[in-house]
Formats: C-alpha cells, sequence, structure tokens
C-alpha cells in the first residue's frame, strides 16, 4: 500500500510532467528552469534534437520549435509510471506528439511522434524536479519526407 507521503509524490511529479508539456506547447521556454533541475541532462536525440544541460537544451527549444516551423504541436502525456525512492524518482512517461509542420514550398502537413520519456527526478527545495530526460522514439507517422527518424 502507497503511503500518503508516496501518494503526494506521484501526483507532485504527474503535475510537473503535465506542466513540461503545457510549457513546449506554449512555448514558454524560461519557465522549464522550474521543471529541470540547474544540472539536468536532457537527451532528444531520438529525434534529432538536442543533447546537454538546462541552457543548452533551452536554446535548441528556442531555436527549432518556433511557431513559424511548428504553428501547433501538443504533447499528450499517458502511461505514467513513477517509483519513487526517498528524494529521488524514476519514470517512463508516453508521450503521442502531434506536429503541425510548415512546409518549404507552403502549405503544412501534420504527422505524429509516439515516443517514450525515461526520467529520473529529485524533490528539491522547490519540490520535485526532472533531473534527466531522454526520449526514446517508439514511432512516428506521416512525417515529411525529408525528415529522416
Amino acid at each position: 500500500m502507497l503511503s500518503q507521503q508516496e501518494l503526494s509524490d506521484r501526483f507532485e511529479i504527474q503535475d510537473l510532467l503535465y506542466r513540461y508539456a503545457q510549457l513546449i506547447d506554449s512555448r514558454q521556454f524560461d519557465e522549464l528552469r522550474d521543471v529541470f533541475t540547474a544540472d539536468v541532462h536532457v537527451d532528444y536525440s531520438a529525434f534529432g534534437g538536442g543533447v546537454g544541460g538546462l541552457e543548452p537544451t533551452l536554446a535548441f527549444l528556442r531555436a527549432s520549435l518556433t511557431p513559424e516551423l511548428f504553428p501547433n504541436t501538443q504533447h499528450l502525456n499517458a502511461n505514467v509510471q513513477i517509483e519513487v525512492d526517498g528524494d529521488t524518482a524514476t519514470g517512463r512517461v508516453m508521450c503521442f506528439n502531434p506536429m503541425q509542420m510548415a512546409l518549404p514550398g507552403g502549405g503544412s502537413q501534420t504527422f505524429f511522434l509516439g515516443l517514450w520519456y525515461l526520467d529520473q527526478y529529485r524533490r528539491t527545495g522547490d519540490g520535485w524536479r526532472i533531473c534527466r530526460r531522454e526520449e526514446v522514439k517508439s514511432w512516428v507517422f506521416n512525417t515529411p519526407d525529408f525528415m529522416e527518424f
């Protein structure tokens, strides 16, 4: 049976995951400082993205998820699996990610990414934060011909 503390920890981490998705989709990248630890390691390489710490990750997101290139995105998190161990935790989170992309010749195309986030979390003085995040590709659908994943 889960203790009240374990239940609270799990809910706080789930809220953190949903906050991450909302901030990414609303392009509030600087607010991710309240989601990640200062020493976070992020690996978005499964879909051709950056790998690194907080500042390189924020720079990558600002440069790549512009409204001109991706007018609309959604990150739907589901099947959240969290294991809490004191002030640390691990997680495996399913993400269904439709992306509308502006095409170079005009128009747009919507494609879909299926992925897992493999996470590590740490309790800080300001609450739970993601201290490590790795994307793992599950599948892709309808990506533009010039994109390779």
